[in-house]
C-alpha cells in the first residue's frame, strides 16, 4: 500500500487521492463522492446502476416521457377540432345575437321536450344565474316555452317553439354535414368507432347515466306513426 501510495505521489495522482481522503473524514464538505475503477476517479452521479427489470433508470423515464409526448397530438387534435366544429352554428347564431350557451340550451330542449329546468343546468353544469339569462332571452324572442309541471306546479317544464325547433335543427344540420364528412373518410364501422372513443373519454361514473340520456332523446324525437 505504501509502495502504491508513493508512486501515486510521483506520478501526480496523488493529490486526487488525498483529496477524497480529506472529504470523506471531513463531515458537511460539499465534494462529489469518488470510486477508483482502474486506477480512475468516476464521479458516481455519472453511474446509473440498473433497475429491478435490469434497465437504467435513465431508460425508464425517456420512455415515460415518450408516453406522454405521444398524447399531444390527440390533446391539440381535439382542441382544434371542436374549434370547427362549433364554428359553423357560431357564424348562424351570430345573426340573432346568439352565443353557444343558446345554442346548448336549444339543442337540449329540442331534444328533450319537456325537460326540466333542474335537468338542463346538471347538464351544462352552469350556475342558476346564467341559465336564467340565457332561458330570458330565449322566452321573451319566442324560441322556447315554460311551463308548469302537471303535478308539481314548482317544476318548470321547457319546450321549444316551432320557430326554436327550426333554429335548433338548422344548428344540427350543419354540425351533422362536417360530422358525416369526416366519418366518411374513415371508412367501414368509423360511427361506432367514433362512438366508443367519445364514450370512453367521459368520467367512467356518468358513462350509463350519458347513455340513457341519449337514447331517451333519442325516443322522445322519434317520428310516431
Amino acid at each position: 500500500m505504501r509502495a502504491r501510495l508513493r508512486r501515486q505521489r510521483n506520478d501526480g495522482s496523488g493529490a486526487g487521492l488525498a483529496d477524497t481522503i480529506r472529504s470523506l473524514r471531513t463531515p458537511f464538505v460539499k465534494k462529489p463522492f469518488l470510486v477508483a475503477t482502474s486506477g480512475k476517479y468516476v464521479n458516481m452521479a455519472d453511474i446509473n446502476f440498473p433497475t429491478v427489470d435490469g434497465s437504467p433508470p435513465a431508460a425508464a423515464s425517456d420512455r415515460a416521457s415518450r408516453d406522454q409526448e405521444s398524447i399531444w397530438d390527440i390533446i391539440e387534435l381535439l382542441f382544434f377540432a371542436y374549434r370547427d366544429f362549433v364554428s359553423d352554428p357560431d357564424d348562424a347564431l351570430a345573426k340573432f345575437s346568439f352565443g353557444r350557451a343558446h345554442h346548448r340550451v336549444l339543442h337540449f330542449v329540442n331534444r328533450n321536450p319537456g325537460m326540466k329546468v333542474a335537468e338542463l343546468l346538471d347538464i351544462l353544469k352552469i350556475t342558476k344565474q346564467s341559465l336564467g339569462r340565457v332561458l330570458k332571452q330565449l322566452i321573451d324572442q319566442g324560441y322556447v316555452l315554460q311551463k308548469e309541471g302537471a303535478n308539481d306546479r314548482r317544476q318548470r317544464l321547457l319546450f321549444v317553439t316551432p320557430k326554436g325547433e327550426a333554429l335548433a335543427m338548422k344548428l344540427a344540420g350543419l354540425q351533422s354535414g362536417r360530422i358525416a364528412r369526416a366519418l366518411s373518410e374513415l371508412g367501414p364501422n368509423a360511427h361506432e368507432a367514433a362512438c366508443r372513443f367519445l364514450v370512453a373519454m367521459i368520467d367512467v361514473d356518468n358513462r350509463d347515466g350519458v347513455l340513457r340520456f341519449i337514447a331517451r332523446a333519442g325516443r322522445a324525437r322519434r317520428p310516431r306513426d
